[in-house]
Order: structure tokens, then C-alpha cells, then sequence
């Protein structure tokens, strides 16, 4: 069984206080825009940016986090959508599920052991990390983006030339355009393929992937 993580944090731990926030951005799912998270975020200044994601909630390079209350969650497992957002979270190299503000004393109309099971289910899957509120989720995500640019993950193809292999050609070409990062570049190229789809791509197509300012600037280059 995965490691089941509890992340409650009221005070800031050293490294927290000493380190910058990272400039790695966070993608926050369009449909998120009502939680608190996105403000909690923008206070903390953190780099964020808005797109609409086919899978989870939020996005940090090669990482997906579903976020879920303890009302979604029982509402996940009534309407049978739980068991396969997982599967396709774990399209993604690293994937967490956030159950945020969990209280069993909420009123569903599942037992509460039919819901632990499901969490038991859920950690044997993918990792879960407990936070108390948006306050904290909003760190935690900060976190993982200050770890993943210390480690740096998901680099830009345009610093290195050599030797890219074709589908790192493909990012490589991607990237050239304004506003479009490694993250864009392999959002891209993992919703549509190939190059000749992307560019052929109308601007209703490329909403799936790309907000939309990014879109006025990738066809106006391509034009």
C-alpha cells in the first residue's frame, strides 16, 4: 500500500521561511476558480496560471493533484467517478489525491466504513495527502512546486540542443513560440499529437489545452 501522508501545517518550517516562492508554475483547473486556493495562491505569490485541465485539479509539471472535500469524495464514490479519476491520474508520472477538511462527522448517506474502504482502496492506487483547509492545500502546492524546481524537473528543451530524441524535437519547436513553456509544449503534444495536428489545431481545439491569451499569441506567430 502507498504511503499515506498528513501534511497539516500552522507554522512555517525553516527551509519554508528561507526559500523564495518558486517560479515553476502551478496550473489551476478553470473549474477551481471558486476555492479559496487560487487567492490563498495569489497571496502567497505564487506563479499560477489558468487553463482547463481534462484530468485533476491542479497541475505542476509532471504532477496532477486531484483536490477532494469530504462531501466530493462521498459524492465521487456514490456517482462511481472516484475509481476512474484515479486510473486516469495515473496517466501522469506523479499523482496525489488531496482530501481536504476531512470530517467524519459530515452527514452522507454512506456508512462511514464504506467510505473508509474506499480510502483504503484509494491509498493502495495513488499516494493521499491530508490537509485541513485551502489555507494549507495552497502551501502544499507551493511545496511541491519549490521541490520540483530544486530538483529541476521538467526543464526547458531550448537550453539543451543535442541529441533530443523526436518527440523532444516536437517540445523543442513548441517552445519557440511566445508564452508557450515546457509545460504548454507537452500539454500540447499530449492532447494532439503531433505537430501537424497542433498547428491545423482551431482556436475552439487548442481552448482544451491553452488559456486565452496564450492561443491569441500561438496563432498570431503561426499566421
Amino acid at each position: 500500500m502507498k504511503q499515506i501522508e498528513n501534511i497539516f501545517s500552522k507554522t512555517k518550517t525553516k527551509s519554508e521561511a528561507i526559500c523564495p516562492n518558486p517560479k515553476t508554475p502551478i496550473i489551476i483547473d478553470k473549474r477551481e476558480n471558486n476555492s479559496l486556493i487560487k487567492a490563498n495562491l495569489i497571496e502567497q505569490k505564487a506563479n499560477i496560471q489558468e487553463e482547463i485541465l481534462e484530468i485533476g485539479d491542479y497541475l505542476i509539471n509532471d504532477t496532477i493533484l486531484e483536490r477532494k472535500t469530504y462531501k466530493d469524495f462521498t459524492a465521487s464514490i456514490i456517482d462511481k467517478r472516484l475509481f476512474n479519476q484515479i486510473h486516469q491520474m495515473k496517466k501522469y508520472p506523479n499523482h496525489f489525491l488531496i482530501l481536504e477538511g476531512f470530517d467524519f462527522t459530515y452527514k452522507s448517506s454512506l456508512h462511514p466504513n464504506a467510505i473508509r474502504g474506499a480510502i483504503l482502496s484509494t491509498a493502495s492506487q495513488i499516494p493521499i495527502i491530508y490537509t485541513e483547509n485551502e489555507s494549507d492545500t495552497a502551501k502544499f502546492l507551493i511545496t511541491i512546486a519549490r521541490r520540483q524546481e530544486k530538483e529541476n524537473q521538467n526543464y526547458s528543451l531550448r537550453q539543451t540542443k543535442s541529441n533530443l530524441t523526436k518527440e523532444e524535437q516536437k517540445q523543442f519547436i513548441l517552445e519557440g513560440f511566445p508564452g508557450i513553456g515546457p509545460t504548454s509544449a507537452q500539454n500540447l503534444l499530449q492532447e494532439f499529437k503531433s505537430l501537424k495536428k497542433i498547428f491545423g489545431a482551431t482556436k475552439e481545439e487548442l481552448k482544451k489545452t491553452l488559456d486565452e491569451n496564450k492561443i491569441e499569441k500561438f496563432l498570431s506567430t503561426l499566421n
